[in-house]
C-alpha cells in the first residue's frame, strides 16, 4: 500500500563554491562578476557572499531528488563556464587548503558590513563552503516534529559530506574542519527540541525582542525549520565535492523527513535524544568522518560510523520506492568505497606532499557527476 503522500516533500538544493586563480590555485575575489554574469543566466539562483571569492548557487524548489540534480547540473556547469571566461576557475570543499582568510575582500553589501560589524573577527575568519538542503513539508507543526527527531540523524550524514581537512595550509587532523571555524558564531550547531511550533517561533520572537537578532536568518544552527515556510534547513554539512555526493546527501535528507512523518501518522514516536548526546557524535563526525565510530545511544556502546549508516538505509528503505530516491541514497556505497571528499584530500596531499596538488584534483571533481 502506497504511504500517504510523500509527494509533499519536495527539496531546494544550496551550494557554496571556491573562486580560484587558475595559475596560483589561491582564492580570489571576482568582484562579483561572476555572480553578474550568472545572473543574466540563472536569475536569482546565483548570489554573492560574504568574502568575494565565494558564490552561492540555489536550486529552485525541486518535486524530486532527480529534479534537483538535474539543477545542480545545470548551476556546477554554468558557474564553471562563466568562471573560465572570465579568468577563474571553480572547486567545492569545505575549507581552502591554504588560502589565508586575513588576505580575502569582504562584499561590500550593507548586510555583511552589519555583520562583520557585528561580530568581528569570527565573521572576518569565516571563510567556509557549506551545503544546505531545504525539505518542503505539509505544515510547520509536523516541521518542528521532524526536525526535533531529524536531529538524531545530522552526524551520520555530516560525516558522509566531510570535505574540509586543511585550513592555512595545515592537515588540521579533522575530516571537517570547517564546522570547528563556524563554531565561533552565535546561534550555531545542533539545536535544541522544542515542544511546538509556538514554543519555536516564540523563542525567536524573543531573540528579536531584545535585539540579539533582527530576523530569524541569524539562527545557525545544523538544522531549523524556517520562520513562515513549510521547510526545515539542513545545514550541518560540508559543500561536497561532486554533484552526486549532493544529490545523495540530498535524497537521505528527503527521506529522513519522510519516514518520521510516516512513522508519526501510524502514532509512533522516535526518541528525541539531548543536544549534548548528539553533540558528541557530531564532533566525532567531524574528527573521523566515516572512518570513525558514532555512539548507537539506544545500545549505550559506540558503532563504526558505517554500520549506524546502514542502519540508517535500513530505516529508510520503505520510503524510498514512493519518493523515486533509491538509486540516489544508494549511492552512499560509493562514498564508502571512494572515501569522503576529505579521505580523497588527504590520499592526494599524502601521495604528492602538495596542497597545489589537492587544489587541482578539487578543481578537476567539480563536474564529476
Amino acid at each position: 500500500m502506497a504511504i500517504q503522500n510523500l509527494q509533499q516533500f519536495t527539496v531546494g538544493v544550496e551550494e557554496e563554491y571556491m573562486v580560484l586563480d587558475p595559475s596560483t590555485k589561491e582564492l580570489k575575489s571576482h568582484q562579483q562578476a561572476i555572480v553578474n554574469e550568472g545572473q543574466k543566466l540563472f536569475k536569482d539562483k546565483i548570489k554573492a557572499e560574504m568574502h568575494q571569492a565565494v558564490v552561492e548557487v540555489g536550486t529552485g524548489i525541486c518535486k524530486n531528488v532527480e529534479e534537483a540534480f538535474t539543477e545542480i547540473i545545470e548551476l556546477r556547469n554554468g558557474v564553471s563556464k562563466i568562471a573560465n571566461d572570465l579568468g577563474y576557475s571553480i572547486g567545492a570543499s569545505g575549507t581552502h587548503p591554504f588560502s589565508l582568510w586575513e588576505t580575502q575582500l569582504i562584499s561590500d553589501q550593507t548586510r555583511y558590513q552589519d555583520l562583520l560589524n557585528e561580530l568581528q573577527q569570527a565573521a572576518r575568519s569565516n571563510l567556509i563552503f557549506g551545503l544546505h538542503v531545504h525539505v518542503g513539508m505539509e505544515d510547520r507543526r509536523m516541521a518542528i516534529h521532524i526536525a526535533n527527531t531529524a536531529r538524531y540523524f545530522l552526524p551520520h550524514i555530516y560525516a558522509l559530506s566531510t570535505n574540509s581537512p586543511f585550513w592555512e595550509s595545515r592537515n588540521t587532523g579533522y575530516k571537517s574542519y570547517r564546522s570547528k571555524v563556524f563554531d565561533k558564531f552565535p546561534r550555531t550547531g545542533i539545536p535544541d527540541t522544542f515542544e511546538s511550533i509556538e514554543a519555536y517561533d516564540n523563542f525567536i520572537q524573543l531573540l528579536i525582542k531584545t535585539n540579539c537578532i533582527d530576523d530569524a536568518k541569524k539562527i545557525w544552527w545544523d538544522l531549523r525549520v524556517h520562520p513562515v515556510f513549510n521547510t526545515i534547513e539542513f545545514r550541518i554539512c560540508d559543500v561536497t565535492m561532486t554533484m552526486q555526493e549532493t544529490i545523495t546527501i540530498t535524497a537521505l535528507f528527503q527521506a529522513i523527513c519522510a519516514k518520521i512523518y510516516t512513522l508519526r501518522r501510524q502514532n509512533i514516536n522516535f526518541i528525541n535524544y539531548q543536544r549534548a548526546l548528539i553533540n558528541e557524535n557530531k564532533w566525532r563526525a567531524s574528527r573521523y568522518g566515516i572512518e570513525g565510530k558514532l555512539i548507537d545511544f539506544g545500545k549505550e556502546k559506540e558503532i563504526d560510523t558505517k554500520e549506524l549508516i546502514n542502519e540508517l538505509l535500513d530505516f529508510i528503505d520503505g520510503v524510498l520506492d514512493e519518493l523515486g530516491s533509491r538509486s540516489q541514497v544508494e549511492k552512499v556505497h560509493q562514498i564508502f568505497e571512494r572515501g569522503t571528499g576529505a579521505d580523497r584530500q588527504l590520499k592526494v596531499f599524502k601521495e604528492t606532499g602538495s596542497l597545489i596538488e589537492v587544489v587541482k584534483y578539487i578543481e578537476q571533481s567539480f563536474l564529476t557527476v
